[in-house]
């Protein structure tokens, strides 16, 4: 199921509102955690399973949660 992720962006320099939609799941392809987002402008889809990298902060929140269940 995909959820609407924040708000509408307003992107002056395009002229277009963009939103995002994500199933905010995180994903490792053996180099890096991300997430897929469907991004649209003016309510078109522009990209689909665009490829966001998970930011190191939450990168090493989801190691500590894995190391305690591992315990």
């Amino acid at each position: 199921m995909l959820t609407h992720t924040g708000s509408t962006i307003l992107r002056g320099e395009l002229g277009v509102e963009e939103t995002v939609e994500s199933d905010n799941i995180v994903r490792w392809d053996g180099e890096r955690l991300y997430v897929e987002q469907d991004v649209y402008h003016n309510g078109q889809l522009i990209h689909r399973k665009y490829r966001r990298t998970v930011t190191e902060p939450v990168a090493r929140a989801l190691q500590d949660i894995i190391n305690r269940a591992k315990q």
